[in-house]
């Protein structure tokens, strides 16, 4: 799959904690991602944030926390995002979802062996 120019990226906020079906949602979103036919998918776990309960969640000693803010970010041609945005509904009951017009610079994989 070549992906160059302009591009969307997905970013749903999620908490680590959040499940779908007893595994977690964040492993769940990217496992869709695949089967869709995604251009990628990567995870990212915060060290501290808040949402619109406004509890903080942290990673420091005095208050660990164990639903600390995972971000689940995709990037694809548009309408292969939109396309993917029902399954998203369906998944995330709580978190965040945002959309942002990228530019690709470079997409490569490794070379198959």
């Amino acid at each position: 799959m070549r992906l160059s120019g302009q591009a969307l990226r997905l970013t749903a906020i999620v908490g680590e904690a959040d499940t779908y079906e007893h595994r977690p949602l964040f492993h769940e979103i990217v496992l869709r991602a695949r089967r869709a036919g995604l251009a990628g998918a990567s995870v990212f776990r915060g060290v501290e944030g808040f949402g619109a309960s406004s509890a903080i969640h942290t990673t420091r000693i005095l208050s660990l926390s164990e639903d600390l803010p995972v971000a689940v970010v995709i990037v694809d041609d548009e309408q292969r995002v939109r396309d993917f945005l029902p399954q998203l509904d369906e998944l995330v009951a709580e978190g965040l979802v945002l959309l942002d017009e990228v530019e690709v610079i470079r997409y490569a994989g490794r070379e198959a062996r």
